[in-house]
């Protein structure tokens, strides 16, 4: 046994020996200081811990000294009673308290006592009790978080091991404190106890068995007692509050002090405030004014240098941080971040800064969030965050929007105009500033604030600068919406239908079809603008013929017959027919005997004379449908569908090719024309 066990395994022994072996006067002076300074060592220890678990013994230290101070009341106690003496320390602590006045140093002894017992013993107990109930209760959500941690490849299995072994600590300790705070709430039952046997009984022997007289023997036991009291209660009192810091402390990165000063000095305006009222309390209250300006002048001159203090910490920081770009600059690896590719990027020149400037009255990010909401309800997908940035290089009023780092679109501005698109006729009254509408490549003027309102009247469509580049934007994504959406974005819609549809998403994935044969087919309904947001129909056609095929222009196709319903009412109003442009035998024979065949798939193979023709036939039809004032739409049979829009795509890549299998047996067709060869 090492030397430290032992001599702690003496102390203990001798501690149960003092209840029992009679201890010599100037040994117990001795170990009564002793006391004291193991009292005052544990404060000073708990104030100075980051954790409560750097002081993990303290619940045992607790159960020791507790036993210590009793061990001492029963021997001061037994030389109070048999010799009407406890030595220098106790008689030295009851005369200082006293004065020479009994009562008063018993109110003081009460005072100590009941503060102990009701304030600091009482809220330790229960803060103890909730701290072990609250630990306990989190065990099983942290071990959870140390496991998905450590199935995340965030940490190692050495550290989950440690993190949990750290949680078992907290988990004993607090449920040790919440049993030792009970050895301090019987410590001070038992201080009033020893009070009340030393006064009665050192009365009654003085008078009885040592024939003092009543004055004297009031008077030795009465001081005795106090001093015995405070010799015990004021260590017990500095445990008390020890126990208190430990089982009230939250974990930081400083010890209390630190923590204090830093805390409380954080706001020195508050300083201000406080130094002001107590100015008033001078002036305006019996309360003299040369007891509260000191302080208040005190108070002012701490603010101020807090203040400056603060000012010269956040100089600092700055200096630091600028220092730590600079850093990063210089360093091989600041490169890698100049790989990241935004997915969407919106920059604009300084003359339109206040769109994104909320102290100007801009609302674009307000506008943007909108987006996002309009896109998620039409589409079914979530559109990745926007980057906004200003760019000196661009013309003051212009802006472009990106997409993975490429220039998609861009357009200008008037700020101080409103676009205003004709309705047809125009009218010769409105005049203003020629531009396109950049959302749909529309005829339209700049007209400023005084033509508004007679352009309005006059029947023209206008629209402020804010709702221009909204419209635009949200074109642009509607539009590319295809190319934002891969493998982790598939992945996070089809865990979300995994929290209700767990049976269909692990029967599909990865048995049937991969993420990313999902994601192909998605990728192709949004390329044509049809609606991913029913993703449970489209998982169930990919589970039914994922089994057959892993062609994915096939199984979109499969897919498109299954969102019939949604498709007809994307395309025709409620109880309205619909206008379609259909294609003659001709055309759909010669298409679908071009048709080729390969490992990879099947693939279109047309003569460039008939792909000429067939643009020509099909382009004629859609003009005299928009002329018409109709949406054009193009059926065709399900066979050639995705042919017909292969070979359409690059030129008329905005007119919507149909199958028929695609519609609702109940809508009406309308045929406007027939393209034949």
């Amino acid at each position: 046994m090492k030397i430290k066990d032992l001599l702690v395994l003496i102390g203990i022994i001798g501690i149960v020996l003092m209840m029992i072996v009679p201890v010599p006067i100037p040994l117990l002076d001795f170990l009564l200081i002793i006391n004291i300074s193991i009292a005052l060592m544990i404060i000073l220890v708990a104030m100075n811990t980051k954790e409560a678990l750097q002081f993990s013994i303290f619940p045992s230290l607790l159960l020791i000294t507790t036993l210590f101070r009793l061990a001492l009341n029963v021997s001061t106690t037994r030389n109070i009673l048999s010799h009407a003496e406890a030595g220098d320390v106790v008689r030295t602590f009851g005369s200082f308290v006293a004065q020479g006045n009994i009562v008063v140093g018993f109110v003081v002894f009460l005072i100590l006592v009941l503060v102990q017992f009701i304030v600091i013993t009482k809220g330790s107990e229960r803060v103890a009790e909730v701290a072990a109930r609250f630990t306990l209760d989190a065990m099983p959500g942290k071990q959870m978080s140390i496991d998905a941690d450590l199935n995340a490849g965030l940490i190692n299995e050495v550290q989950a091991r440690e993190r949990r072994q750290k949680i078992e600590r907290e988990a004993d300790f607090y449920g040790a404190m919440d049993g030792a705070s009970k050895f301090v709430k019987g410590d001070a039952i038992a201080g009033i106890i020893i009070l009340v046997i030393n006064l009665i009984g050192g009365f009654i022997i003085g008078m009885t068995m040592k024939g003092m007289p009543f004055s004297q023997a009031l008077e030795t036991f009465s001081i005795l007692t106090i001093g015995d009291g405070l010799v015990s209660q004021i260590p017990a009192l500095l445990i008390s509050t020890a126990a208190g810091i430990i089982v009230t402390r939250a974990s930081s990165e400083g010890n209390l002090g630190h923590d204090i000063t830093k805390q409380l000095t954080a706001q020195p305006k508050l300083l201000y405030i406080v130094a002001g009222t107590l100015m008033v309390l001078g002036i305006f209250t019996p309360i003299h004014w040369f007891t509260t300006f000191p302080i208040a002048g005190l108070l002012i001159f701490a603010a101020f240098r807090m203040q400056k203090n603060l000012e010269r910490e956040a100089i600092k920081e700055e200096q630091l941080v600028e220092e730590q770009q600079i850093e990063e600059v210089r360093s091989p690896e600041s490169v890698i971040s100049l790989l990241q590719v935004d997915p969407i990027e919106f920059e604009f020149g300084y003359g339109l800064i206040p769109l994104a400037d909320t102290q100007q009255g801009g609302d674009l990010l307000d506008r943007i969030i909108l987006i996002r909401r309009q896109c998620a309800l039409e589409l079914g997908v979530v559109v990745p965050v926007i980057r906004i940035r200003d760019n000196i290089q661009l013309r003051p009023n212009e802006y472009i929007i990106k997409i993975k780092g490429n220039t998609v679109a861009r357009g200008e501005l008037l700020l101080n105009h409103y676009l205003a698109m004709s309705p047809g006729i125009d009218d010769d009254s409105i005049a203003g500033i020629e531009t396109t509408e950049p959302a749909f490549g529309l005829p339209a003027i700049w007209i400023d604030e005084v033509t508004k309102e007679r352009a309005e009247l006059s029947g023209y469509t206008v629209v402020d600068p804010p709702s221009v580049v909204a419209t635009h934007l949200t074109e642009i994504i509607k539009k590319h919406t295809h190319e934002l959406l891969g493998r982790q974005e598939t992945k996070a819609l089809i865990e979300n239908v995994r929290e209700s549809y767990p049976a269909l998403v692990d029967d599909l994935i990865p048995s049937v079809l991969s993420v990313g044969d999902v994601q192909k087919v998605l990728a192709k309904l949004l390329r044509e603008k049809i609606s991913v947001r029913d993703l449970v129909t489209i998982l169930e056609t990919l589970a039914d013929y994922g089994t057959y095929t892993k062609d994915p222009e096939i199984l979109t196709e499969y897919v498109r017959q299954s969102l019939s319903r949604q498709i007809t009412q994307q395309f025709t109003s409620l109880g309205d027919s619909l206008k379609v442009i259909t294609v003659g035998p001709s055309v759909e024979k010669k298409i679908a005997d071009s048709v080729q065949q390969s490992d990879q798939g099947s693939y279109l193979a047309l003569d460039p004379s008939s792909s000429q023709i067939i643009y020509h036939r099909v382009s004629e039809q859609v003009t005299k449908l928009i002329q018409s004032g109709q949406q054009p739409v193009i059926l065709t049979s399900p066979t050639i569908r995705m042919y017909l829009r292969q070979l359409l795509e690059r030129t008329l890549q905005d007119i919507p090719v149909l199958s028929y299998s695609e519609l609702e047996p109940s809508v009406e067709i309308q045929s406007m024309g027939v393209v034949n060869l």
